[in-house]
């Protein structure tokens, strides 16, 4: 499988920076980069009424979009489960 190039916006890299545990924060990281080989990864589910994915990772979710045609992984959030989708 192709890989793909992996952009992050600014508000998510500063949502993940504000990860209270270093230990979570890296966990969060991982899976991350992990989606740069396999954006759909088992697990995943595509958010309703958009063009966008999600991941879990422990209480935190990561939410991005997929493109294909042009091999790219945008990392649009990253939050706390109870606070992602407000």
């Amino acid at each position: 499988m192709a890989s793909y190039d992996l952009l992050i916006k600014p508000s998510a890299v500063k949502e993940i920076e504000e990860i209270g545990k270093k230990k979570d924060r890296q966990k969060v990281v991982q899976r991350i980069q992990d989606l740069a080989n396999n954006p759909r990864p088992p697990g995943c589910e595509k958010l309703s009424q958009q063009n966008r994915y999600r991941v879990r990772q422990g209480w935190f979710r990561i939410i991005y979009s997929v493109d294909d045609r042009e091999k790219r992984v945008l990392v649009v959030k990253v939050g706390h489960r109870r606070d992602i989708y407000r």
